[in-house]
């Protein structure tokens, strides 16, 4: 049993470690769980197929004009802003990070 817990907890540490490093130090604090609630609930996606057609993935360009975390972060904001959703930024970070992770794949 000793083994198993030292193999599983040794597992859990490096799968930890490579998590954290998968994202920017801007989203390290981010609510992965609350930014895919509030994609879903703003209708995120709906928004962007009626900007770019298709399934509105074509919004994220990850070689386009969004070359930072941070640019993401404020891109976000802008339409929080600009659509008057009311987000907090803690929210503003948690959405940014799910997108970060799912499509531009900052570091």
């Amino acid at each position: 049993m000793k083994i198993f817990s030292a193999s599983v907890l040794a597992g859990l540490c490096f799968f930890g470690g490579n998590l954290a490093q998968a994202q920017p130090a801007i989203f390290k604090d981010a609510d992965y769980k609350l930014g895919e609630k509030l994609i879903t609930e703003n209708k995120c996606a709906a928004c962007h197929v009626s900007k770019v057609g298709g399934d509105g993935s074509a919004i994220y360009k990850p070689q386009g004009r969004i070359n930072t975390a941070a640019f993401l972060r404020g891109m976000v904001e802008q339409c929080n802003t600009q659509l008057n959703m009311g987000m907090f930024p803690e929210e503003v970070d948690a959405v940014a990070a799910v997108i970060n992770r799912n499509y531009y794949k900052f570091k």
